[in-house]
């Protein structure tokens, strides 16, 4: 092979095929061997790659899941691609995608392709090394900077839970912190599947959820279709064994109060559940509580129905000022605390006859009961129950009344003075400007009622509307 130069052709390569010789130019030739090299990487070179570091990945997969009490399932493993396109094809869906053809008068060719994008915008593509390598480590950062965490493990909960069944856990939404601070708690035990509303969907965020595990759920705009992908999605997820978690009331509490539950991702997990042949969901109530939550004045300000948006800024503003103390670890937010309840069996519930009406109300009297008592929510609700201005000893001599066999979760260590729990409430009050203390007396500002009064109904039992007591309150109850 030989190359010369040719009037009006610039550089050309001679090359010989099978007797003859022709001539090509050079560009031609590099794009030729350009589409060799491709071709040979694709179908020589990346297969034995991909099959070289999914072996890796499957081994350390295989080992994470030796120190999980509840292994990850392959079907939260599996490729994202895979997984929208066995939601996509799942009869129900296509039966989905004709009826919406029929109602909106647009071939199901369209209709299919509004199933894709739904699908595309629902389905998360786990990564371990993102879930472990990362997200759980921020995590224990982020909520050890910020506060003093008190939990009652999680093993305690789950200990008698079947292997086989499907776990989800039903929590109380009080901060956006709650993601970061269950996600951690349950880090030796499982992986979490969440799901996430629209504010999470932006950039780089939307990366980092859905690598995390979570799916994504629309608040607005929501179609017959939609609802049929969404409620696929979890009844898939719900019967290949993946440990999800779920807010029922919704949204962030405005008023610290624990709302009515919304029975959507509950009537889904409800829907298409056979008792006698599927594996068993159980649900585990988890109440969560903070002296202090990032969104509290946003959330105050807010009005009490209707929808609003968080406001980030304000969110921000309120509290950049003391993100330098907290890093250099001179103060905190005070205690974040996690109490688990007693598992709830959806088969039981199913096989006496419940409705999801009723397992919405006891799950969320359960969440309710399980709320832990923290220093500043009693020390809230203290004030608010006296005058504007209480002794010091007086206010000691309450708390110490109603902490006594109140809270489900231990304020301090066994062996802490119970004036250190009144101490830390107060601080974080102090610290914000909430109360004063001169001379022995502690004194309420002005424009503190509000704020004290969120707190203060965050204590247990302070549900809005307040859930109706079941008439057999043990019937659905896992013994652990």
């Amino acid at each position: 092979m030989t190359s010369g130069e040719f009037p009006g052709s610039g550089f050309v390569i001679q090359a010989l095929v099978m007797t003859q010789t022709i001539d090509i130019p050079f560009w031609q030739f590099a794009l030729l061997i350009a589409f060799a090299a491709v071709t040979f990487a694709s179908h020589f070179l990346f297969p034995s790659v991909r099959w070289f570091f999914r072996r890796r990945f499957e081994r350390a997969v295989a080992q994470l899941n030796t120190r999980l009490a509840r292994p990850i399932e392959p079907f939260k493993l599996m490729r994202r691609a895979d997984n929208i396109n066995r939601l996509l094809y799942d009869p129900q869906v296509m039966e989905a995608v004709v009826a919406h053809a029929k109602a909106e008068g647009v071939r199901e060719d369209v209709a299919f392709e509004k199933a894709r994008r739904y699908a595309r915008e629902i389905v998360p593509g786990f990564s371990t090394a993102t879930y472990f390598g990362f997200a759980i480590r921020i995590g224990h950062w982020l909520t050890q900077a910020l506060y003093r965490v008190r939990i009652e493990r999680v093993e305690m909960s789950v200990a008698g839970i079947p292997p086989e069944a499907t776990v989800v856990f039903v929590m109380n939404h009080r901060s956006n912190m709650d993601y970061v601070l269950v996600t951690w708690l349950v880090a030796d035990n499982t992986t979490l599947s969440y799901a996430v509303g629209e504010w999470a969907r932006i950039w780089p965020l939307r990366w980092l959820v859905r690598a995390s595990g979570a799916y994504f759920i629309r608040r607005r705009k929501i179609t017959p279709l939609y609802r049929s992908v969404l409620a696929r999605y979890v009844q898939m997820a719900r019967d290949n064994g993946v440990t999800q978690a779920i807010f029922p009331e919704g949204g962030l509490s405005r008023d610290g109060r624990l709302g009515a539950p919304k029975l959507g991702l509950l009537s889904y997990l409800w829907d298409g559940f056979d008792p006698e042949k599927a594996r068993d969901v159980v649900f585990v109530p988890v109440g969560l509580n903070y002296d202090r939550v990032f969104e509290d004045a946003a959330l105050v300000a807010a009005p009490p129905k209707g929808r609003f948006k968080l406001s980030w800024r304000r969110v921000i503003g309120a509290v950049l000022p003391e993100v330098w103390p907290i890093l250099a670890g001179r103060q905190r937010f005070g205690h974040a605390a996690v109490s688990f309840g007693a598992p709830v069996s959806l088969r039981a519930a199913m096989l006496a006859g419940g409705r999801v009406e009723d397992l919405g109300r006891e799950l969320m009297a359960r969440v309710g009961a399980s709320v832990p008592i923290l220093p500043v929510p009693l020390v809230a609700d203290l004030l608010l129950a006296g005058p504007p201005e209480v002794e010091e000893a007086a206010l000691d001599a309450a708390f110490r009344d109603r902490m006594t066999g109140a809270t489900p979760v231990p304020l301090t260590d066994a062996s802490a003075p119970a004036d250190f729990t009144l101490e830390d409430g107060l601080r974080v009050l102090l610290r914000r400007g909430l109360v004063t203390r001169e001379n022995g007396r502690i004194t309420v500002a002005a424009e503190a009622g509000p704020m004290l009064r969120y707190y203060a109904n965050t204590l247990p039992g302070r549900q809005t509307p307040p859930p109706e007591a079941p008439e057999t309150p043990e019937k659905y109850v896992i013994a652990t």
